[in-house]
């Protein structure tokens, strides 16, 4: 029955990709709309740059600039209504490899197979490897992220999230 719901509203889409409902699951769908009715401060149905500034103001990020606002709604090729923006999420996520292909790559470096890496060693190999993560980057990996009180990062976790773009729970 579910994927019948997701055929008509898709169909009834305002914009977008057509076929942006059929790369989520129906409990997805929910997740992303939830997310974007808390975002909506204004319940208008378009995500705004004040909407944005609100919600992050809601979290405690008081002082963020106008063109990093601007940059974000830019991110949309037009007014980010819930068609927009799960297109948005879904073409976010399609860029990621299969969880068992990340997971692997992650394996390599725990021989042990604990299932976790030493924060200072995910750290360094992040930070001067290929695509390096800033200062920044790494501070939010380690707020999304945080090491255990041994200093050890679930990679299990962050293959998970990357995928499915959404803790798994416990």
């Amino acid at each position: 029955m579910a994927p019948k719901k997701a055929k008509r509203r898709q169909a009834a889409g305002d914009g977008g990709s057509s076929n942006v409902f059929s790369m989520f699951e129906q409990s997805q769908i929910q997740e992303y709309k939830e997310a974007f009715t808390i975002i909506d401060q204004n319940r208008d149905g378009i995500i705004s740059k004040d909407d944005l500034r609100d919600v992050l103001a809601s979290m405690g990020q008081l002082n963020v600039k106008n063109e990093e606002l601007e940059a974000m709604i830019k991110e949309a090729p037009g007014p980010i209504n819930f068609t927009v923006f799960l297109t948005m999420f879904g073409e976010k996520l399609k860029g990621a490899d299969p969880e068992d292909v990340i997971l692997s790559a992650f394996k390599v470096l725990d021989p042990e197979g604990t299932g976790t890496i030493k924060k200072e060693f995910l750290q360094e190999l992040l930070t001067t490897q290929c695509d390096r993560f800033s200062a920044e980057e790494i501070k939010n990996m380690w707020a999304a992220f945080p090491p255990d009180v041994a200093g050890n990062v679930d990679y299990k976790n962050i293959c998970y999230v990357i995928t499915h773009g959404e803790e798994k729970e416990e």
